[in-house]
């Protein structure tokens, strides 16, 4: 009840007494207040009674003042800190409700004598009331006073921190966010992955105009004036000369329905490490295709990257794959029905193989990066008149929304790291959500960190929930000791972690067989971990699901086994039926990936 009233009364009845109380009884109270607090000051390091008797002896004070003042109170004016104190232990659990017209009272004489008093005076005996009232909520208006008493006075410190601590829950309402989706653009090299992410930033705004002219200035001089609109994107030197993504890229775009990362994946197929660790946290993939005479060729064929990147962002548990054909625009190709039909004919049965189901979770549109035809506005008639479809940009906007693990405890797979006034985690939120000032752990090490601020797009936000690309800047860890593949979780209960597991593996492509001493390198999430296979336990008909009875010695290509995989260190890992994003992995070795699979259940 006191609560609500307090902060109204304060300021008003400050204002209404100051002008009527007389100037001895001012002077009176204002030197029985100086002694007390000398009082209290000496009495604070002889009791160690903790949290208790540091509140009610700075409540004290006020309980003596009110009673020269207002006839409500009981308690007799004391002079003495001691008595003072015991009287305040007595009164306590009665004091909250007569708080306003005492505290308002002993404002007053503030308003003649010692004007920072009154302030700490205040906060303090609505501390004290907050601590009686511990359970109810603080109203907003506590908060100031109780900041700035928290700056003047040390020997407060107990009381306000609770405050602190509740002030986010009355301040900020839950603000309804656009629903964000991670876009991850995979393909072959050169198939113009970079140039429609930086084509898409252009058209929507995200880059301007100045900064185009900057960078296609920059590459007429390198004779690479095709090449400028990637560049939004390849942002250091190395990918600039070579015309090569190597590490993924990010960048962030908005619709008026959806808010949208960009991923920007290498297609070089020395880089694919890299791209699995942007298709892990990618919900949508676009398949980008050039339509150019020889070059979808080169991409599709064995050794091309078309066919590993589309396996693997189904293996990285991507909803929706678009595939667009770029480069329609081209002199060999010019728009013609022909070529796109002959493009999107020979990759899509390879599509359905993987698992993908045509217009449910796979589409296919023509376009161009360069000139931007297809991405944003609908393709013109006359130039385009068999397709008269939605584009690029309005098409992604209207897919249906994927649905989050909201409800679970919090968990952020670590995808890169930097130092900056703290350590700054980067990857995406697989579920959960996670607010400011909490207190979370970095598995596998089981460090304790308390998040410091939370930057969704590189603006600072109060809580992050699950499916956001965010930057978690952290305190109590340094950067050395975290390295990418380790995972920010919930400190109550963790994600699991272990060396020894068992999981089911469909082997894609392998010369010769596979038997129990196996290695090869794990992704798995964000981390990568030299595995080797430690048992064969049994097959699993592809068609029927049936196991056999019978323990195989050796597994080969088209094959499904479950087997007993052992890592070369701890990793963080989980069932694929609980959380399917940190289940689900691949096996590389020799720079292809030989298989895929998920984890059944953990041994050790």
């Amino acid at each position: 009840m006191s609560n609500n009233t307090a902060p109204d009364s304060w300021e008003s009845q400050a204002d209404s007494t100051s002008t009527n109380n007389s100037p001895e009884h001012n002077a009176d109270v204002t030197s029985q207040f100086s002694t007390l607090n000398v009082n209290a000051v000496e009495f604070v390091p002889s009791f160690s009674f903790g949290k208790t008797p540091d509140v009610d002896e700075k409540s004290s004070p006020t309980n003596s003042q009110g009673s020269n003042n207002s006839p409500k109170h009981d308690s007799p004016s004391l002079p003495n800190g001691t008595a003072a104190e015991s009287s305040a232990e007595r009164v306590e659990p009665k004091e909250p409700p007569p708080v306003p017209p005492a505290d308002g009272d002993a404002a007053s004489p503030g308003g003649g004598g010692g004007g920072g008093r009154t302030w700490e005076d205040a906060a303090d005996d609505d501390s004290s009331s907050a601590s009686a009232a511990s359970a109810s909520v603080p109203p907003v208006a506590t908060t100031p006073e109780g900041d700035d008493d928290d700056d003047d006075e040390p020997s407060s410190e107990e009381a306000p921190i609770k405050i602190k601590k509740k002030v986010p829950l009355t301040e900020k309402v839950v603000e309804e966010k656009k629903e964000h989706v991670n876009v991850v653009f995979i393909g072959h090299v050169d198939a113009g992955k970079s140039t429609i992410g930086g084509q898409i930033m252009a058209l929507t705004g995200m880059v301007d105009k100045r900064t185009l002219e900057k960078y296609e200035r920059e590459a007429r001089e390198k004779s690479r004036e095709s090449w400028y609109l990637s560049w939004a994107l390849d942002t250091n030197q190395e990918e600039r000369d070579k015309g090569k993504t190597v590490e993924v890229g990010r960048a962030f775009f908005e619709t008026d329905k959806k808010h949208f990362t960009i991923l920007d994946a290498p297609g070089h197929k020395s880089f694919v490490p890299n791209m699995i660790g942007g298709a892990a946290q990618a919900d949508l993939a676009v398949l980008v295709i050039s339509a150019r005479k020889g070059e979808f060729e080169t991409g599709f064929d064995r050794g091309g990257q078309t066919r590993e990147h589309a396996m693997l962002a189904k293996t990285a548990g991507v909803k929706y794959l678009v595939v667009l054909v770029n480069k329609m625009d081209d002199p060999t190709v010019n728009w013609d029905e022909a070529r796109y039909n002959e493009c999107k004919e020979k990759i899509l049965p390879y599509l359905k193989k993987l698992g993908f189901i045509y217009n449910k979770d796979l589409y296919f549109l023509p376009c161009s990066g360069q000139t931007g035809q297809g991405l944003k506005d609908q393709l013109e008639e006359k130039l385009c008149p068999w397709y008269r479809g939605q584009a690029f940009i309005p098409f992604i906007d209207n897919l249906p929304s994927i649905s989050r693990k909201n409800d679970g405890p919090f968990i952020m797979p670590i995808v890169d790291k930097y130092k900056d006034m703290g350590t700054v985690l980067m990857g995406k939120v697989e579920s959960g959500e996670c607010k400011k000032g909490q207190v979370m752990l970095i598995m596998p090490n089981r460090t304790p960190v308390t998040v410091d601020m939370l930057l969704s797009d590189d603006d600072e936000v109060n809580r992050v929930v699950s499916g956001e690309n965010v930057k978690i800047k952290v305190k109590g860890v340094e950067e050395e000791d975290v390295s990418p593949g380790f995972v920010l979780c919930d400190s109550v209960n963790p994600i699991h972690t272990g060396r020894i597991f068992d999981a089911q593996l469909v082997i894609l492509e392998h010369k010769s067989i596979i038997c129990a001493g196996y290695s090869a390198v794990m992704h798995i999430h964000c981390a990568a971990e030299e595995v080797t296979v430690k048992a064969l336990i049994c097959l699993v008909d592809k068609k029927t699901g049936d196991k056999s009875k019978t323990r195989p010695r050796f597994v080969k290509q088209d094959q499904v086994a479950i087997m007993r995989i052992e890592c070369a260190g701890v990793i963080c890992l989980e069932p694929f039926k609980s959380t399917p994003q940190m289940g689900r992995f691949t096996l590389r070795d020799e720079n292809r990936t030989i298989a895929i699979g998920k984890v059944l259940k953990l041994v050790e």
